[in-house]
C-alpha cells in the first residue's frame, strides 16, 4: 500500500505508549493498532486531529504516501 503510517515513529518521539495515546483519542488500543499496522482502510478526521493534537504533531508527520514502482 502506498500510504505509510509512521505513528509508531511519533510515539516514540513523543515517548508516549499505545495505551496512554488511545486513552486520549478515545478509540480502543486494538483499532489503534489497526491504524498503526496500516491495515486500516480509512481514518475519521476527527480521529486524526485527535491523535494530531495529543502528539502535537500534523498529519503530515503521520501519513506519508510513496508512490509504487
Amino acid at each position: 500500500m502506498p500510504i505509510i503510517i509512521n505513528l509508531d515513529i511519533m510515539l516514540a518521539k513523543r515517548k508516549m505508549k499505545s495505551k496512554d495515546l488511545a486513552e486520549i483519542v478515545g478509540i480502543t488500543t486494538a483499532n489503534l493498532s489497526i491504524l498503526k499496522s496500516g491495515k486500516a482502510k480509512a481514518v475519521r478526521f476527527t480521529t486524526l486531529e485527535a491523535i494530531c493534537k495529543a502528539l502535537d504533531c500534523q498529519p503530515g508527520d503521520i501519513l506519508e504516501y510513496i508512490e509504487e514502482e
